[in-house]
């Protein structure tokens, strides 16, 4: 699968948007990939997640565990996970940083995929990597369904994309005429837990 038959999917679920967003990030973007309408349907998840578990075994060989941030990484991740034949796990926050709970725990050294919905900036990948480093896990690599940055977010440890965009995200101040006349929608969930 490649990222035209990713962006089919999203199309085909009506979850490829445009507009003004602002972001989880807190970017602004001609673009949103409603990535919720693709993951309601379970045929349409597993073709998306079953080649993602492809792709990381193809790069980084067998794995031991999956672990997602919530929420918006648990479905790609459990699905993942199942096509991977191993445990599916999540981090959630608590005071503020992403921690393992509800009875869930690694073992030191334990080869874990990191797998995210979409990736921006990196910068929830980064916390939930940090978060299972804490615990004790090996992060081998992190995957996502869409990397949004064109390959430009640094994670901390090898990205596997199932597609990549460049998708262009701005700074509140830093608009381009044509995007600050529109009014915007904030689709993000960052900012909904403050």
């Amino acid at each position: 699968m490649n990222t035209e038959d990713v962006m089919d999917e999203f199309r085909a679920a009506g979850a490829l948007r445009e507009g003004h967003f602002v972001l989880s990030s807190g970017l602004h973007s001609p673009v949103f990939l409603q990535k919720n309408l693709v993951f309601m349907e379970a045929a349409r998840t597993e073709r998306l997640c079953k080649a993602l578990a492809a792709k990381i075994l193809a790069a980084v060989g067998p794995v031991d565990v999956a672990v997602s941030p919530a929420v918006g990484g648990i479905i790609p991740g459990y699905e993942t996970a199942r096509h991977l034949g191993v445990p599916s796990m999540y981090v959630e926050r608590e005071g503020g940083a992403f921690k393992l709970r509800r009875g869930f725990s690694l073992e030191p050294g334990q080869r874990v995929v990191m797998v995210e919905d979409i990736v921006t900036t990196g910068l929830s990948s980064r916390e939930c990597i940090a978060a299972i480093q804490e615990a004790g896990g090996h992060v081998v690599a992190a995957a996502c369904i869409v990397d949004r940055s064109g390959g430009k977010a640094d994670v901390g440890v090898p990205l596997i994309a199932l597609a990549s965009l460049d998708v262009p995200a701005y700074p509140a101040d830093a608009l381009p005429p044509e995007l600050a006349v529109i009014p915007t929608t904030d689709p993000g969930s960052r900012r909904l837990a403050k």
